[in-house]
């Protein structure tokens, strides 16, 4: 419930800081730990690193949807990341909301584009 103190400004929103703040920090700390696994399964896989070693990697059913959940949080982190930064600094509002949904339709393309990968190998 916002708060008015004799002031002209209503205050709220305030929590949606700190969730979008949350949110990429818990994103890029499941990026990174997905980043030294793929890196560990590279350094400790023998032989040369190729396409077969790069598709072994990613043939196991839960490495496709360790990936995928991944890929989700990217594109989430994304998305927050684009999202307060058309809010911050695109004033004029019809401009922002063509570079919010150009956005949106981009990351969803995306979206498809690698579960198309993923499920290719």
């Amino acid at each position: 419930m916002a708060v008015n103190y004799g002031s002209r400004r209503a205050v709220s929103g305030a929590h949606y800081g700190m969730r979008d703040w949350l949110s990429q920090r818990v994103t890029a700390v499941l990026m990174a730990l997905f980043t030294l696994i793929v890196l560990a399964q590279v350094i400790f896989t023998r032989g040369p690193i190729g396409y077969d070693k790069w598709a072994g990697i990613f043939a196991a059913q839960w490495m496709k949807v360790l990936t995928f959940a991944v890929v989700a949080a990217l594109l989430w982190h994304v998305w927050v990341g684009m999202r307060n930064v058309w809010m911050d600094y695109i004033k004029p509002v019809w401009l922002r909301l063509t570079l919010q949904i150009v956005t949106i339709v981009w990351l969803t393309a995306c979206a498809g584009w690698a579960i198309q990968v993923l499920w290719r190998v």
